[in-house]
Parts: structure tokens; C-alpha cells; sequence
């Protein structure tokens, strides 16, 4: 889609390519339509897509501290005059957010069940030249719907002076409520309009009008999140000679210590007691040969290896600043973004392991078995954290972190196995300042030369070009 009204300064046209996308939550209360909003937009943040959420009960106890079952009547017009008030104010916010601050995927998480709603959100994406996409969560299964009730709706704050037992009920008599006017997506009559219905929490999909690429991305993404109780567990390999002695990368074979740490981690997935744990580890040595020491069945993924340092695999610190001083400068500039010659960066680390992500949503119960830079990009995307947060997060060698989903987040839980290792945690560089902004030279492709543009910024450091790793 091409538009000559962008998102530039007041009273000057631009020219955009890709408008931004509107994904609009629909369905009864307590079907899990807040858990879906904000699992997708982790994962969109997480691959680099700014999204956010925005929540229409949120603005509700903003506005007003009415939250009985009869304010959500349909027979109750100065209620719904007010969630209509309400609404608006919000799509106002998610204008904000899209047109002005420039942001990609605005999530509207709210009920959205009468088509008068759906279609005052189609006008203000047509106004605003938003593209939409409406995600439908149809559950019939009464446990899934009591155990939602359960888990989350008695625990907001609608419900804060109420006993349990007055909660449920008045709950379930605002969920009879939205079902009086409830007027599900259709086949027929919104047979063009683009959006995915999951019912029954994954047991079935129906697809409709998926429009372009971010679309068929949500459908993917949500195609792999169910919510039946599970864990992952997180942990590095068993402490390497390289990671002994500080070096990047590498591929060395494990220490003393870490072929007691995989004896250890034997005892300590026996003693978890799950039948069905999957084991998942990296074809890099280190790892292989601690899950190797786990006496069970495990899959090797290629892309779980570390991050590849380039023509600095195998260097200390030491080594590399002292090489190659304005490569190490710009990578304590933006870790996120920056790329080892020849090699990778966190950034290409994050598109490497979505499969990885995707598979982990699918399945129950997982251990990986990784190394650090893997390990804190996937930590990254369950505890939602920033591409600025990513590189610093600490994960010790010989510690299990067991990471729980639960309503809206995920719950950590780090289990030291108690054998000595390296500390091969480096913390942010005093130089590196939070606000400063990525340099697009950091973005480089893997196999380009640094050129002239380089050679302004190596300035900064050093008198000459000399120790840039391409000078001939």
C-alpha cells in the first residue's frame, strides 16, 4: 500500500510504503483474549517489531470506577455511551502511537463483540489509512473459560473488595451480558474483511483474507501458543576451556568442572521428575557432550550454536581490543547491533532462533541446552525484555533457569547446580550511553568492507584506519 498522507511533520506530505497495522482483539470475556494480546506482542518486539497494547478495560478503570455486570448491559445506554466514549479515547492513543511516534503494530485488546464496535474501528483505520487485521477467540469449553475466571479476572482490580464468591457470580453475569449483543465474525458477512478465528485455545483455526506479510506472521505465531501447563529450562553447557580462559566462541571441549556440572544437571532433570522431557541442545561441543552426559534421547539444533564472533572466534577481550580497537569500540557503542566481521550479530541471533521460539511455544516441557548470547536472547523474549536489555543479561554457567508461563507473563525461577565455574558475564561499558543511538554502520553486512563512512567514525578512537580488520 503507497500513500501520499504519511506520518511526517504537519503540513509536508510523505511517501510510505508499509502503513501500520491495527490487530483487533474480538471476543466474550474470559476467553483468553488479553493472554494472546500480549504473547503477540512480545514476539513482535522480540523480532523487531514496535508493538504495543492497548487495553480497553485499562482505560475503563481510568475513567471510571463502575465495574457491576449491569454497567456492561446492553440495556444500559449511559454504560454503553460510555464504553463507546472510552473506546474512541483509546483508537485516539493508538493514533498517537502509529501516526506520530511512528510505531509499526498497535494491538486493541478489548471485547469488540457488536459489529456498531467493529465498524467504528474499520472507519478510524480507513480515516487514518491503517491496515487491520481481527483476531476472534471463540471457546466453548467450560473448563478453559472457569479456569481463565479463575486464574485471572477475580485477581483485577474490578474485583479488589469482593469476596470470591461475589466475584464469579457478578463475573459470569457480565459475561451473559456481552453474550445478548455478541455478533461473531463471519464467513459471509466479513467475508472480506482479513482475520483468524482460534477456537477452543488452538484445538481448530479458520483463516480469512490474510492481506500481506506482518498478517501471515500473527496467524503463524498464534497457530504455535496454547496454554496447557508447561516449562522451559534454560542452561549453558558445562563450563568450556574457552570459557575458562575468556574467550569468544570457539568450539573447545569441556573442563573438569563442567563435566561435573553435566553429572550434576544428570541428577537434577532426573530428580525434576517429568517423563516427557524434551532435551534440545546446540552441535557445538560443549554442548553435545553435556547432554550427552544427560543418559537420555536429545535433538541437536544447528541454530541453537553461538553467536559467531567472525574473525574474533577464539580471542579474549584483551585480544580483541587490542587487534582491533574500533571494532571493540562500536560494539560497546550498541552490542545489540553490532556485527563481528565475518560473523554475526544479536540482531541476526534473534531472526536465527524464531523457529526456535515458535517450536518452544508448541511444545510442553523443554530443556536447552545453549550458550550465553543464545541463551540471552531467548530469556529476552520470555521475560520481555528490550534489544538494549538483551546482550547484558546475566546467565552464570552451571544455573538452570526454569521459566513458567503463567496469565500474562512468565515466572523465573534459577536452580545453581553448586560447581564452580568462570564468570563470563561482561557488564555494559561506562562509555556506552543508554540514549545514545545505534549507528547504522553497526547494521553492516557481514561480508562489506568498512569503508570511507568507517574511517570518520574509527576517528573517534584512534588516529588511523590502520586496525580495522579490512584495511588492506
Amino acid at each position: 500500500m503507497t500513500s501520499s498522507h504519511g506520518r511526517g511533520m504537519k503540513g509536508r506530505s510523505t511517501h510510505i510504503t508499509v502503513a501500520p497495522t491495527l490487530v483487533v482483539m474480538v471476543g466474550l470475556p474470559a476467553r483468553g483474549k488479553t493472554y494472546m494480546a500480549k504473547k503477540l506482542t512480545r514476539y513482535l518486539n522480540w523480532i523487531g517489531v514496535p508493538t504495543k497494547v492497548f487495553n480497553l478495560g485499562e482505560y475503563r478503570r481510568e475513567t471510571t470506577s463502575q465495574a457491576s455486570s449491569s454497567f456492561f448491559s446492553p440495556e444500559n445506554e449511559e454504560g454503553a455511551q460510555l464504553r463507546r466514549k472510552i473506546a474512541v479515547q483509546a483508537l485516539q492513543d493508538v493514533k498517537q502511537y502509529l501516526s506520530e511516534d511512528g510505531s509499526q503494530i498497535a494491538v486493541f485488546d478489548a471485547t469488540n463483540t457488536t459489529r456498531d464496535r467493529r465498524d467504528l474501528i474499520l472507519a478510524f483505520c480507513v480515516e487514518n489509512e491503517y491496515k487491520y487485521f481481527f483476531v476472534e477467540s471463540v471457546c466453548n469449553d467450560p473448563k478453559v473459560i472457569e479456569a481463565n475466571i479463575m486464574e485471572v479476572k477475580l485477581n483485577n482490580p474490578d474485583y479488589c473488595t469482593c469476596s470470591q464468591e461475589e466475584a464469579l457470580l457478578d463475573f459470569h453475569r457480565r459475561i451473559a451480558c456481552y453474550q445478548r449483543s455478541y455478533e461473531p465474525l463471519s464467513e459471509m458477512l466479513d467475508k472480506d474483511l482479513p482475520f483468524m478465528k482460534v477456537i477452543d485455545v488452538g484445538r481448530q483455526f479458520l483463516v480469512n483474507c490474510v492481506q500481506e506479510h506482518l498478517q501471515s506472521r500473527v496467524v503463524y505465531y498464534l497457530m504455535h501458543v496454547h496454554v496447557q501447563p508447561h516449562c522451559v529450562l534454560l542452561c549453558r553447557n558445562g563450563e568450556s576451556e574457552g570459557e575458562r580462559d575468556g574467550r569468544l566462541g570457539g568450539d573447545s571441549d569441556l573442563t573438569s568442572n563442567g563435566e561435573k556440572f553435566a553429572s550434576r544437571l544428570s541428577e537434577f532433570v532426573e530428580r525434576l521428575g517429568k517423563p516427557h522431557l524434551q532435551v534440545w541442545s546446540s552441535q557445538m561441543r560443549r554442548a553435545v557432550r553435556t547432554a550427552e552426559m544427560l543418559n537420555c534421547e536429545y535433538l541437536q539444533w544447528k541454530v541453537l550454536n553461538e553467536l559467531d564472533a567472525g574473525i574474533c572466534e577464539d580471542f579474549t577481550y584483551d585480544e580483541f581490543q587490542q587487534k582491533y580497537p574500533s571494532e571493540y569500540n562500536m560494539r560497546e557503542l550498541d552490542k545489540y547491533f553490532y556485527r563481528f566481521p565475518r560473523g554475526e550479530s544479536y540482531q541476526d541471533l534473534v531472526q536465527r532462533l524464531e523457529p526456535v521460539i515458535l517450536e518452544l511455544e508448541r511444545q510442553e516441557n523443554v530443556l536447552v541446552l545453549a550458550h550465553q548470547a543464545v541463551l540471552r536472547c531467548l530469556l529476552a523474549y520470555f521475560l520481555d525484555k528490550s534489544a538494549d536489555e538483551m546482550p547484558y543479561l546475566k546467565f552464570p554457567l552451571h544455573t538452570v533457569l526454569k521459566l513458567t508461563p503463567i496469565a500474562y507473563g512468565c515466572r523465573m525461577e534459577s536452580i545453581y547446580l553448586d560447581v564452580p565455574a568462570a564468570n563470563t558475564h561482561k557488564a555494559r561499558s561506562l562509555q556506552r550511553s543508554r540514549n545514545s543511538k545505534p549507528s547504522p554502520l553497526q547494521r553492516r553486512n557481514s561480508f562489506s568492507p568498512l569503508t570511507s563512512p568507517v574511517c570518520k567514525f574509527v576517528g573517534l578512537f584512534s588516529d588511523n584506519v590502520e586496525d580495522s580488520p579490512f584495511s588492506p
